[in-house]
């Protein structure tokens, strides 16, 4: 019995769905510094955006581009999250710790951009990374998950 994905589920997912949740993840990533929520929360909302895809038959993909070479974005997340923790060392302060600059943004006000909201977005892109990685070794079928040049992770 061969498995044939809904065309509604896939509509649905393509049209709409996900950038919903793309736009809900962004909200819960920069809100988290305040608030419940952060990266990982946000990450877990744009993975079940690839899973979503994954259950629809297809590769997971961001502008009908297929995501091959999720490690990089995986090593861009933790480079991300080790400056984060480092900078503070850097002008004597502890690993981590929290800055808070006021801009005033044009028609929108004040807005705080706060130093931890960094750290947060590599844990997202480190949950994004390891969510397709799960995804494209679930759905290989023998190939590279590294790169094109044939080496793989064993």
């Amino acid at each position: 019995m061969n498995f044939r994905p809904s065309a509604i589920l896939d509509e649905l997912v393509d049209r709409w769905l996900s950038k919903v949740a793309v736009l809900v993840a962004v909200y819960v990533t920069f809100r988290g510094h305040n608030a419940p929520g952060g990266g990982f929360a946000g990450g877990l909302v744009v993975g079940g955006v690839f899973v979503l895809q994954f259950l629809t038959g297809r590769e997971p993909h961001i502008r009908h581009r297929p995501i091959r070479r999720p490690t990089l974005l995986l090593g861009f997340g933790l480079l991300v999250a080790l400056v984060t923790t480092v900078i503070p060392l850097v002008v004597d302060a502890s690993p981590l710790e929290s800055h808070i600059w006021k801009l005033n943004v044009p028609f929108i006000g004040e807005v705080k951009v706060v130093s931890s909201m960094f750290f947060d977005l590599g844990v997202f892109f480190v949950v994004v990374a390891v969510v397709l990685m799960v995804l494209l070794s679930l759905g290989a079928r023998g190939e590279s998950l590294v790169g094109d040049d044939g080496v793989g992770a064993s």
